[in-house]
């Protein structure tokens, strides 16, 4: 599993997840006649990222599913207050499968979350892998010590700058 995330300019973010694995062995879920978003995702293989401002105890979930659907969320903190984020834009998606595993791209406007305007953004990456026998395993950039939690404070592996709003 790889996962990477990149400015996409001002308040837009970039995320690239790709998951080298036998398609004969990990369920993915099938494309969604009528993508848009929906709620959880993370039940299935699904890509995540978590996206909080330095020093703000609030952050962003934002889940990305094979099908095409996705969802957001906003936390007041750890685990506190989860409410659906008003994404002013719908995130895009590009999907593709081969042989060798499963690519998601997808590019968020953050514009209308709390992590707008802010130049510095702590971020963590993270998959949920649904095996064919409908086993999760659990993938992140970093785990906190013992079971995977991927809202914990120590997953937020990942610091990136953007570029300034013009």
């Amino acid at each position: 599993m790889v996962a990477c995330a990149a400015p996409g300019g001002p308040d837009r973010l970039r995320l690239r997840y790709v998951l080298e694995a036998d398609p004969e062995r990990v369920r993915v879920p099938p494309a969604a006649a009528h993508a848009g978003r929906a709620d959880k995702l993370w039940s299935h293989t699904c890509f995540e990222a978590f996206v909080a401002v330095p020093l703000r105890p609030g952050y962003l979930e934002l889940n990305f599913s094979p099908s095409g659907e996705w969802a957001a969320y906003r936390f007041d903190s750890y685990r506190e207050g989860m409410l659906p984020a008003a994404l002013h834009t719908v995130p895009r998606l590009a999907i593709r499968r081969s042989e060798r595993g499963l690519e998601l791209q997808a590019e968020v406007a953050l514009s209308g979350t709390e992590a707008a305007g802010s130049p510095r953004l702590r971020i963590a990456l993270s998959a949920v892998v649904e095996d064919r026998e409908g086993r999760l395993s659990y993938w992140a950039l970093r785990h906190p010590p013992g079971r995977p939690d991927f809202h914990h404070p120590d997953s937020f592996a990942l610091a990136l700058e953007l570029p300034a709003t013009p």
